[in-house]
This record gives C-alpha cells, structure tokens and sequence, in this order.
C-alpha cells in the first residue's frame, strides 16, 4: 500500500467530506441518541461492499429516554487476517453556537463543538478508501460509530453491548483521531503513555437547617460549611498528591440560598465539581480523600453532607507501539513537519479510553485550526466560539485509514 497514493485519492473526498460535515454541524444530536447523524454516515457508506451491524442494544438515552443508536461497519480484506478497531464518535453537545458560520447549528442550545461532526465525515472518507482498497487488505477494520462521548459513555455502552465479539479475528491494535483547534492545520499530535487524563463528578450537598441572618447560632448554616469544603478540597490536593502525579479538582458551579434574600440561611447549600487525575490510583484516592473531607468538615459543623462521586472515564494510554505506528505512518504520508509527540498529556478526558484499555492502540489529534486564527489562542474545542477547518478531512481520512493498512501489514509480518 502506497499510502502518499492514499492521501492523494482521498484529496479528491474533500467536496463529499464538507457535505456530510456541514449536513451533520447544522443538526446536532446529543447524548446516545443520534440517529440523523448516524443516518447521514451510513447513506454516504451504504453503496460500499461492507457489512453494517446495528447491535441491539436495549439501552436508553438517559436525558431522553429515546433508544441509543449505534452501529459497526466491517471492511473484509480479500485476504483472512487479524482484526483492527476504528472508532468515530457522533454526538454533540448542549451549548448554543455563535461562530455565524454559515451551516452553524439551526437547533438552539445544540452545538458541534468538539468537532464530532469533523469524526463523523473522516469516518466517511476513511471507509471508502478501505473499501476501495480490500484487495490490499490483509483482514478486516470493524469501524465504530459511536455515539454518547460527552460525558454518556458511549464507548463503554459499546464495549458491554459486545461490540468487540463482532471481529473475526484476534484484534491487534485500536485508533482514533480527534480535531482540535490547539493545533495548526493538519499537524497529528500523540504521545506514548498517557495521553489524557480520568475524569470524574464529584456533587455535594451540605444539610443543615435554615433560620434568620441575624441569629446564626439558632440555625445550622450550610454555606459556612460549602467554603470551607471547597477550600479544603484545594489544600487536599496539595497537600495528600503528589506534584509529579497531578490532580485537578474544579468546581463549576455552587448553589446555596436564593438572590436577593441575604438574610435567609438556607436548609442546604450544593457544588459540583470536575476531577482530574492521570493514573487509576489517584481517581481511587480522589474518592476515598474528598469523601473524607467533605463529611469530616460537615460534620465539624453540626450538619451532614450527601456525596455522589461517579466517575466518567479512566486514564486514556497510548501504547508505545501503536504509537510508533502512528509516527511512521503521518511522517511517510505527510512529512517530519506534519506530526508531533507531545511532551506531556492533557487535562481533558475521553472515552476511547476504555477502547484502549481492552485493546492496546493510539489516539491521535490532528490540528483542525482555521489558518486566519492561532493555534494559541484561537476558541478551543467547547467553546461557543470553536471553529474548526473542515478542508483537515481528506488527510484525516487518509491517515485514519493508513493506520489501519499498517498495522494489520506488520501484524501479518509479525506471524
């Protein structure tokens, strides 16, 4: 497989590609049900000689109640052969847009802004270049069009659902790209090791009893406690983890009493925070820790808290060899300029990592940043502002797909 070919034939995806883009950016779809968005892939796919399995699932979204939608596509080799997993996530999240992009989001408080809908259409681009190219592959890519990233966990919904249990052979390596707006245009960015971090919630509720500002001592004030709790929670973080393992915890919102009532003192009084940590061990003590601390000071305070602390993702981790894959494969494609290991890993969180977790591979970020902004400051992925440059899609695609061409070649050479 000649894969500079490869990104020359995908060049000629790019007015397609924009389609199903844009199609997909001006009705975004939440959560684990994204059925238009799923559609849209699979007409643009649906001519190809592959299979589309669409497992059921019987689960639910849970804001809507609406059926999850999911599907794998399998692109047979003409020769047997081991198993590759490709994942693209579809979903989108509850934010309204104001990029004045003229295919923005015609659904309010809906927005792509984390470039799912870029996922979406190389997903597109990069099974029509498998499937062109079956003669050339030696087994088979199992594809995953994924829905709930943001925060559902769709992959593990996936993953329990037996997605994996659809590969006919032992499966040798996972990949994924994800566009950001940190990086200049078509540069592909990864690191062995950790790559991003686990996330979790962690919601308090403080109970105490309301009464009169003017009378503290006759009620049992829940906010007193709340500032001390999220305070404490900052000197836990640096005082109980160590500097070179770190931990973020940061609260996003706080709720106690009622504007414009200043001598009311509540009944209770809530937070919520995101954490962040890059190993298993801290999520585990993160837990333990802030529980601790959250009910000790309560306590200290005469009243009582109710914690709910779930996490959201593991630690994502790239496997040294996968990533050696995807550093041979961007710098033949693309050239030394276009590709580069990143020294540390990031605080964002994502679910390919229980991907990884169960099939060692590498997650990828390829630098979507329109050229009249920079990388450095340009809106990043979430923002209202996030604007992603779409013509990044043929590379992509192209890439996505080499990944999957080498590694079931040095699989088969490896036997």
């Amino acid at each position: 497989m000649n894969l500079r070919h490869l990104a020359a034939e995908a060049a000629g995806y790019l007015p397609e590609l924009q389609s199903v883009r844009r199609d997909i950016h001006r009705e975004p779809e939440l959560g684990l049900h994204t059925p238009r968005t799923l559609e849209r892939v699979i007409d643009s796919i649906s001519e190809l000689p592959i299979d589309i399995i669409r497992p059921e699932s019987g689960r639910v979204d849970p804001g809507s109640g609406t059926p999850m939608t999911s599907a794998i596509v399998r692109i047979a080799g003409a020769a047997p052969g081991p198993t590759v997993i490709l994942r693209a996530d579809l979903d989108a999240l509850a934010l309204h847009e104001d990029t004045g992009e003229v295919f923005a989001s015609e659904i309010p408080g809906r927005m792509h802004a984390c470039g799912h809908d870029l996922h979406a259409a190389i997903a597109v681009g990069a099974i029509h270049l498998l499937a062109s190219h079956r003669d050339e592959l030696a087994g088979e890519v199992l594809f995953l069009l994924q829905p709930g990233e943001e925060g559902y966990r769709g992959a593990n919904a996936m993953l329990e659902d037996g997605a994996l249990g659809f590969a006919s052979g032992p499966i040798v390596g996972a990949f994924a790209l994800h566009v950001t707006t940190s990086q200049p245009l078509g540069r592909f960015v990864t690191r062995a090791g950790t790559l991003m971090a686990a996330a979790a919630t962690l919601d308090v509720t403080v109970k105490g009893s309301g009464g009169h500002g003017s009378a503290p001592h006759l009620a049992r004030d829940p906010n007193q406690a709340l500032a001390e709790i999220v305070s404490g929670l900052q000197s836990m973080v640096t005082r109980r983890f160590s500097a070179f393992d770190p931990v973020i915890i940061t609260v996003g919102w706080l709720s106690g009493g009622e504007r414009g009532t200043s001598n009311v003192i509540p009944s209770t009084a809530s937070f919520g925070a995101t954490v962040r940590t890059f190993s298993e061990e801290n999520l585990a003590a993160v837990e333990s820790y802030s529980t601790e601390l959250v009910s000790g000071i309560a306590s200290a305070f005469g009243l009582r808290a109710d914690i709910d602390f779930a996490i959201v993702t593991e630690p994502l981790v790239n496997a040294p060899e996968h990533v050696a894959v995807a550093e041979r494969v961007a710098v033949e494609m693309f050239g030394r300029e276009r590709f580069l290991l990143a020294e540390t890993p990031i605080g964002g969180a994502e679910d390919f990592a229980s991907v990884l977790r169960e099939v060692p591979g590498a997650f990828v970020f390829v630098g979507a940043c329109p050229p009249d902004l920079d990388p450095a400051t340009a809106p990043y992925n979430h923002s209202n502002l996030a604007r992603f440059d779409d013509s990044v899609l043929p590379d992509a695609a192209a890439y996505l797909a080499a990944l999957a061409f080498a590694r079931l070649a040095e699989a088969g050479s490896s036997e």
